[in-house]
């Protein structure tokens, strides 16, 4: 009998021990990051208020995003899904990303901008918690715009619009 690469993992959990797990990986987080929805709100805002200044991002945003609330909420959301385990935001980034005329330098300047924001906003490592989690996305949307213009990237490479 072969073996599978991954060991069983056992029965399924039911919701509630799934809800229940996820809470507290959620609790752990909060407490050795510090991390909490206050924090994620004053980022997200602080995160904003400098992209829509940005001479390189603002103008792509301004172009899509005329409400600015609705954004932020969603934004918080994601970010409390991804900093905290919380699974509060259930949308699909990739497909509203693959469009844009974005390269590696706009993904460049967004985690520059962010990385920013998280220094000066939080903690060393709640800074690293969120910087970490943020390249990891930047570099999953920069694969998936360079996928959505016909370009494979190989290992390494960045997208560039110009070729």
């Amino acid at each position: 009998m072969t073996s599978l690469p991954f060991p069983d993992a056992g029965p399924r959990l039911s919701r509630e021990e799934a809800e229940a797990r996820r809470a507290e990986a959620s609790a752990r987080i909060r407490a050795v990051t510090g991390i909490d929805e206050t924090l994620i709100s004053d980022l997200v805002e602080g995160f904003y208020d400098r992209v829509r200044a940005d001479p390189l991002l603002g103008p792509i945003f301004a172009a899509r995003i005329a409400d600015w609330g609705p954004h932020l909420a969603q934004m918080k959301r994601f970010w409390s899904s991804v900093a905290l385990a919380t699974g509060v935001y259930d949308g699909r980034p990739m497909p509203k990303h693959m469009p844009l005329p974005v390269d590696a330098r706009h993904f460049d300047r967004w985690l520059a901008l962010f990385e920013e924001t998280a220094q000066a906003l939080c903690t060393p490592l709640a800074a690293r918690h969120f910087v970490t989690r943020a390249r990891n996305i930047a570099e999953s949307l920069e694969l998936g715009v360079a996928n959505h213009n016909g370009v494979m990237l190989g290992l390494g490479e960045r997208y560039r619009r110009d070729g």
